[in-house]
């Protein structure tokens, strides 16, 4: 079990210069976007950086759902700057952004040679990385906590990532006052991201129903179902359920906000530890098969799928087709969202209740509503079948036809 050291409360953002100095950092880039930059977040961080004596070079144009040309630029400027640290301010898209310019820097290559196999090469970095402090904006991705970066390759249609234990965050500043700005679509996307990373990871394989590796260098980052990520992941589900819908409902609500930020974190924790499967695996094709929706809330220089909309729409079917591999877990992962024992559940209980929650923070009503029929089905599942590191810890076996009925059934969760 690994976990990145995470300073958490309202305003520990703050002593970001404090902490890049702790990572002994002289010489930074700053990954940010358009958005954070504007709501003057950035500017602070690199004003408290800078009063340590640390110089700080900005890059400012991480891309909403990024792709493997607009890593690589920033990989680039990585690669050619000679910083010996790096500092993420945003949300999953800066993050994953300097993940892989921090990889690129230090080992060199191109993105496609670390991308997971076999949409990439597979590459393994082969020793540690530059430092790397992760300031999130947005209660979702928990990316400060994770070994993954995750990219949209538009030439394959589909999303994919580079996955292994030295992409792992240094440290991560969580501060929910860097979340007020967050408009109620984004909440409701990054909320349900982080209900459905603490969903699958309780709901994933027991890790002691996985093959043993040859040696630690194969052992994967997500391991399964675990003691230990439950307790991470249990955590992210009750504050899911309790705090989201006023999240989305009062952007103002400091309480709700600091939950959620929180809970992003704590989920990040247990997935990263215990896996994702179907919705996750799901969710890359539907986002990177099509460009054609505009979400609403979001920015509109580029059609994109939300992630945590992505994951959500499938996310209903699939675990009602998981149920019948561990039902007592999966009554478990709905009495933690509902906040209440349930009496006599079934199948149809979590379903139920994810509908519910969907409904209520304005979430898309399914995959139809993305701009996709049943004649892309094909496709989609060809996408999902891509995502092998993901599929491997579903508690029972999924196959095409499978994927195809789930699919199926998520074009429309409800009327």
């Amino acid at each position: 079990m690994e976990a990145t050291p995470i300073k958490y409360g309202r305003g520990a953002a703050e002593e970001v210069g404090w902490e890049v100095r702790r990572l002994r950092m002289n010489r930074v880039m700053l990954v940010s976007d358009p958005g954070v930059i504007e709501a003057g977040i950035t500017g602070r961080i690199v004003e408290l950086i800078e009063a340590e004596g640390v110089e700080v070079e900005v890059w400012d144009r991480s891309r909403v759902e990024p792709t493997a040309d607009s890593l690589q630029a920033a990989a680039d400027f990585a690669r050619d700057g000679e910083f010996d640290g790096f500092v993420a301010v945003g949300g999953g898209t800066s993050i994953d952004t300097a993940k892989v310019s921090d990889l690129i820097a230090t080992h060199g290559g191109e993105i496609m040679d670390y991308v997971n196999a076999p949409v990439g090469d597979g590459k393994k970095p082969p020793s540690p990385l530059k430092p790397l402090l992760a300031v999130p904006t947005t209660a979702g991705t928990g990316a400060e906590a994770t070994t993954v970066a995750i990219l949209d390759i538009p030439e394959q249609k589909v999303k994919t990532g580079i996955s292994h234990q030295y992409l792992r965050p240094d440290r991560g500043l969580v501060d929910p006052l860097l979340t007020m700005s967050m408009p109620p679509e984004v909440t409701s996307s990054c909320g349900l991201d982080v209900v459905c990373h603490a969903a699958e990871s309780y709901l994933s394989k027991p890790y002691d129903a996985r093959p043993k590796p040859d040696s630690p260098d194969d052992r994967p980052p997500y391991q399964g179902a675990n003691p230990i990520a439950d307790m991470w992941s249990g955590k992210a589900l009750e504050f899911g359920g309790k705090y989201l819908r006023r999240a989305v409902k009062d952007g103002g609500d400091v309480e709700a906000r600091g939950a959620m930020m929180l809970g992003a974190s704590l989920a990040g924790v247990g997935f990263g530890s215990a896996g994702v499967h179907i919705p996750h695996a799901c969710a890359y094709p539907i986002a990177g098969l099509k460009h054609e929706w505009q979400p609403p809330g979001y920015p509109d220089d580029h059609p994109f799928v939300p992630h945590g909309w992505s994951v959500i729409v499938t996310a209903p079917a699939a675990f009602r087709f998981t149920y019948d591999a561990m039902p007592e877990r999966h009554d478990e992962v709905a009495e933690l969202l509902a906040g209440e024992k349930i009496e006599k559940p079934d199948e149809n209980t979590l379903p139920e209740i994810l509908i519910s929650l969907m409904k209520d923070i304005g979430a898309p009503s399914g995959v139809r509503e993305l701009g996709y029929t049943e004649d892309d089905i094909d496709a989609l599942v060809e996408g999902a079948m891509k995502q092998q590191r993901l599929l491997v810890g579903s508690p029972k076996d999924v196959t095409e036809e499978d994927l195809a009925n789930i699919l199926r059934e998520s074009m429309e969760n409800w009327r």
